[in-house]
């Protein structure tokens, strides 16, 4: 390896030229694809570049070797991001499908739907009274107690099981 003044290997030199040109073509990389901190990564990239194959490239062709470097990752980086942003979309549009009452999701609600009517309807008639009042009619166990002549611990009990019962049958709902 030379290590000549002229040397891109010389360290001197090689700190000489990123000076000189590191900013600059930060700005270029930046003005092109913009994404500043894309840009300085990309800088960074290109003169690490440089520095491994500093033996291959004369001083005088790192101007353009570096400039050639940082425009095919900037492109190659656009293109991974065009992909990316594709299968975001991808995503999303299929997220979107299966919210948006698709056939599976509207087959899929209705079979648990009709699940939870059966496991409600085979509670006891006092633990389903109290699951209704709280999960549809929005009562309190307060409430409830006073509907039913019996104490909040009670209702707390029958809620437990009736929860529980469900559970079973269903899973956590």
């Amino acid at each position: 390896m030379s290590q000549n003044n002229n040397s891109t290997c010389n360290e001197k030199a090689f700190d000489r030229f990123f000076k000189s040109h590191s900013k600059l073509l930060r700005n270029y990389v930046y003005y092109k694809f913009g994404d500043l901190d894309q840009a300085e990564d990309i800088v960074q990239d290109a003169f690490i570049k440089l520095w491994n194959n500093c033996s291959k490239v004369p001083l005088d062709k790192a101007k353009s070797y570096i400039y050639t470097i940082a425009t095919n990752l900037g492109i190659s980086n656009t293109r991974h991001q065009k992909v990316k942003f594709k299968y975001q979309d991808y995503v999303v549009q299929r997220n979107t499908d299966v919210n948006n009452e698709s056939p599976e999701f509207i087959a899929l609600e209705k079979e648990y739907m009709e699940k939870l009517k059966n496991a409600i309807a085979a509670l006891p008639e006092r633990q389903r009274e109290v699951f209704l009042l709280s999960r549809i009619d929005k009562k309190t166990y307060k409430e409830i107690a006073e509907l039913s002549n019996v104490s909040v611990k009670a209702i707390e009990k029958l809620m437990h099981k009736a929860l529980v019962a469900l559970r079973k049958k269903l899973g956590n709902i």
